[in-house]
């Protein structure tokens, strides 16, 4: 995507960008099976991952929460979890609400 590498100021059709963001986390979900942590990405989706305590009811005690922009990059590795984080570009709470481990998750963009 050439709007994720800066070549366009161009944000992909809404479409495109829901897919991509889908894909990406179902992918998330498939290589970190677990409801331990909840990942979302609004308005596209939200997933739960990592190994460990089902989560049921209300909200979950490990959430992490950014744009679709920031997910993208971090599931490609144009952006580094500590640099996303430090820069408040990913809101993350709860003790195991860190997934630096695994990103990215796609590689070759």
């Amino acid at each position: 995507m050439p709007w994720l590498t800066g070549e366009t100021d161009e944000t992909p059709a809404r479409p495109v960008l829901a897919t991509a963001v889908r894909t990406s986390l179902r992918t998330l979900e498939q290589i970190a099976p677990g409801h331990t942590v909840e990942v979302r990405v609004p308005p596209f989706a939200a997933v739960q991952c990592i190994p460990g305590p089902r989560h049921t009811r209300g909200t979950p005690p490990n959430v992490i929460e950014m744009d679709p922009r920031t997910w993208l990059e971090l599931a490609t590795g144009l952006l580094a979890w500590p640099d996303a984080v430090e820069a408040a570009r990913v809101s993350a709470s709860g003790t195991r609400a860190d997934i630096a481990e695994l990103l990215p998750i796609v590689r070759n963009v």
